[in-house]
């Protein structure tokens, strides 16, 4: 899987950079957001929990799609500007698992 950005852009009234990038996966299948997001945390030396991959779209009939993250200044600006739907399809399933039991107690 190669990631190649193409606009990288400082959004200073959200506190975040928004980031459109291509995710070139020849022969493989459309990789999940999740190894998008620790691709994308590597190549722009941002924090896991600060960044958000927000879609991914592939491309018909080429191994490449479109993506768009956005990586914030803080999280408590990214958990106050981001749906709940953003934030739980960017979250392991292991974090999800421990969320759960900590509700349960």
């Amino acid at each position: 899987m190669e990631i190649d950005i193409f606009e990288d852009k400082e959004n200073k009234v959200f506190n975040r950079r928004e980031v459109k990038f291509y995710v070139e996966y020849e022969g493989e299948a459309t990789p999940k957001i999740i190894d998008i997001k620790s691709k994308l945390v590597a190549l722009l030396n941002s924090k896991k929990d600060a960044t958000v991959v927000d879609n991914v779209q592939p491309h018909y009939g080429e191994p490449k799609a479109l993506g768009y993250a956005k990586v914030y200044d803080t999280v408590e600006d990214l958990e106050y500007i981001e749906t709940k739907s953003v934030i739980a399809k960017n979250t392991e399933a292991s974090e999800e698992a421990e969320e759960a039991e900590e509700d349960e107690e």
